[in-house]
C-alpha cells in the first residue's frame, strides 16, 4: 500500500474498532468509550507510522507506543492482533483468568506492549525515560504516548512535560486523545484543565492540533512531528468518545459499560457500515 492511503488505514480502523466490541463482548463491562475514541490514533501508528516488528517484538530499533490511558488498551490489542503479534481471535479471552489479555496492558503478559499503565498520568514519564535512553545508547528510535485529557489533570503529567522540554527530546511525540469527556461526564463541568494546547506550548512543546478522526490530518501530524526542533512534540486530537457507535457517542455510561446482545450487534453493524 501507498503510504498515505487513508481508504487502507479507513479500512483498518474498522478491524480495530470490530475488535474492541468483540473483546468486551456481551454483558461484560468493557471501556468502549475511550477505546473507540483513540482507535483512529492507534491505527494511524500502527499501520502507517511506528516501525515495529510483530515477528520480533523487542527489536532494539522499534518505535515505541505507551498508551498511558492504560483503561483504553482495547484499541491497542486489536492493532497488535491485526499486526500479527497474535490472532485476532484471541481477542475474545479479553479479561478472562489467565489470559495474556487483560483490562490494562501488562509489558511481560502481552507482546507487543510496551508498559504496565493505567494509573493515570505515569506513561508521560514512562516516555520521556525511553526517550533518553534511546538517545544515550544512540538509537533512532520515536516514543509515541497517548494520553487522556482528563489524565491532564494529574502533576506528573506537567513535570514530564517540564523535564522533555529541559532536556530537548524532539523524539518524544505525545498524543492527546481531547475527547472531553470523563468516566461520569464532561470534563468542562467536572474538572477543567484550561487550554491544552497553550500550555504545553508554554511548557516548551511544539504543538499541533488535529482532527483525531481525519486520516489525512493525522498522518500529515506525525510526518510533521518527524521535524527535528530540539523540543518535544504534543499533538492535540480532537475526538469523539465512543466513535463509531451512534448509541455510545459522547455517553459517560459507555465509559466502562456492557452491551447488551442487542447493543453488541447493532454496534457491529454500524462499525461494518451496515447501518442499524
Amino acid at each position: 500500500m501507498e503510504k498515505r492511503d487513508v481508504k487502507y488505514l479507513e479500512a483498518k480502523a474498522r478491524l480495530v474498532r470490530e475488535g474492541i466490541i468483540r473483546a468486551i463482548g456481551v454483558n461484560q463491562r468493557g471501556h468502549l468509550g475511550g477505546s473507540m475514541s483513540c482507535a483512529d490514533l492507534v491505527t494511524a501508528l500502527y499501520f502507517y507510522k511506528m516501525r515495529h516488528w510483530p515477528e520480533d517484538p523487542e527489536h532494539a530499533d522499534r518505535d515505541r507506543l505507551i498508551l498511558s490511558k492504560g483503561h483504553s488498551v482495547l484499541a491497542q490489542y486489536a492493532a497488535l492482533a491485526h499486526c500479527g503479534y497474535f490472532p485476532p481471535a484471541a481477542l475474545e479471552t479479553t479479561k478472562q483468568l489467565g489470559s495474556f489479555l487483560q483490562g490494562h496492558p501488562e509489558r511481560d503478559r502481552t507482546p507487543g506492549v510496551e508498559a504496565n499503565t493505567g494509573s493515570l498520568g505515569q506513561g508521560l514519564s514512562i516516555g520521556l525515560g525511553l526517550a533518553l535512553a534511546g538517545r544515550l545508547d544512540r538509537r533512532d528510535y520515536r516514543v509515541y504516548v497517548i494520553l487522556g485529557d482528563a489524565e491532564l489533570a494529574e502533576g506528573q503529567v506537567w513535570e514530564a512535560a517540564t523535564a522533555a522540554a529541559f532536556y530537548k527530546t524532539d523524539r518524544l511525540i505525545a498524543i492527546v486523545d481531547h475527547n472531553k469527556m470523563q468516566a461520569t461526564g464532561r470534563i468542562p463541568e467536572l474538572y477543567d484543565v484550561g487550554p491544552i494546547a497553550e500550555k504545553f506550548r508554554a511548557f516548551g512543546w511544539r504543538v499541533l492540533e488535529i482532527d483525531g478522526h481525519d486520516f489525512a490530518a493525522i498522518v500529515d501530524a506525525l510526518d510533521a512531528a518527524d521535524q527535528s526542533t530540539g523540543q518535544p512534540v504534543a499533538i492535540i486530537a480532537h475526538t469523539v468518545k465512543g466513535k463509531g457507535v451512534s448509541f455510545a457517542e459522547n455517553v459517560a455510561s459507555f465509559h466502562n459499560g456492557a452491551l447488551t446482545e442487542e447493543q453488541y450487534q447493532q454496534a457491529l453493524r454500524e462499525i461494518a457500515g451496515d447501518g442499524v
